[in-house]
């Protein structure tokens, strides 16, 4: 029965949140200068940009309705808001007030064998796969020679905001970074206390300005990528059909396809591109799903 213990404490623990984000300027979190503000401090958008959650999450934890933040949140937290170590004891005891939980470990995604040998039978059809943060757990040659001028492949979001290479390969790299930022949006809003979410938001925020601005932002439905359209430094413009379907055997996982209209400009740059990739290897049009 709920002695009325419980809401005092969120009540305490959003009193503590706020003056400690009152007290706060911009300059302090690192953040841009924004001009003249209504109100002290940061704002509960840069917070949570800061701690890498969602901004309607860092609400519920401030109005004390977030069942049971993990220690990874609240560390998150803390790291934003600058708190001093007896103070980080003191967000902990308000915030998780009863019995300490074990934290779950880490997902790890692994591509099942037959998904990637499927692809891998596609020479003629980039083709990748995909964890839920957008993680690149498997490419076949031609996906992999399609992103071949970017430093790093293991992540879509760092290969946008991070990887120079994102402004001449995407015809429209900031619809690219919006709808990627969507998408990690509501898997946060799902599971904020994941700590692959925790990890590749906190990255970002610290890396990219406009990941920062673009995560603070409410979540707004991007329309869906039909078509990528992309200039690779060896064969220049080509246009390609996108498909992302969903792994059933893996909830979270996105097989992605990417395929060139027959006969076009675009298939014949891809054609060339495999051949450069791995001369010697005969090229083909494969089907495949959606196409």
């Amino acid at each position: 029965m709920d002695d009325g213990t419980h809401s005092d404490t969120a009540e305490e623990l959003g009193r503590f949140l706020r003056a400690h984000r009152e007290r706060l300027s911009p300059a302090d979190a690192g953040l841009p200068g924004t001009g003249r503000r209504r109100v002290p401090g940061l704002r509960r958008d840069e917070v949570a940009a800061l701690a890498g959650v969602s901004s309607s999450y860092y609400v519920r934890l401030e109005q004390g309705r977030a069942s049971r933040p993990s220690h990874r949140v609240l560390g998150a937290v803390a790291r934003a808001l600058r708190l001093g170590e007896e103070d980080v004891r003191r967000l902990h005891r308000l915030a998780r007030p009863a019995t300490r939980r074990t934290e779950p470990p880490a997902r790890v995604e692994r591509v099942a064998p037959h998904l990637r040998h499927l692809i891998e039978g596609w020479t003629g059809t980039p083709a990748l796969v995909v964890g839920r943060v957008q993680d690149v757990l498997a490419a076949n040659a031609l996906a992999d020679a399609l992103h071949s001028d970017f430093a790093e492949r293991d992540n879509i979001l760092r290969m946008l905001f991070l990887d120079p290479a994102a402004e001449a390969f995407h015809r429209d790299a900031e619809r690219a970074r919006r709808r990627a930022v969507a998408d990690l949006q509501r898997i946060a809003a799902d599971t904020p206390d994941d700590p692959r979410v925790l990890r590749i938001v906190g990255e970002l925020s610290v890396r990219s300005g406009e990941f920062r601005a673009l995560w603070a932002r409410e979540r707004a439905r991007v329309p869906p990528c039909e078509v990528k359209r992309v200039r690779h430094s060896a064969v220049g413009d080509i246009e390609l059909r996108y498909e992302a379907l969903g792994v059933r055997s893996a909830p979270g996982q996105q097989l992605i396809v990417l395929q060139a209209e027959p006969d076009s400009p675009s298939a014949d740059a891809l054609a060339l591109l495999g051949s450069i990739a791995a001369p010697g290897v005969p090229r083909r049009q494969d089907p495949a799903p959606g196409g």
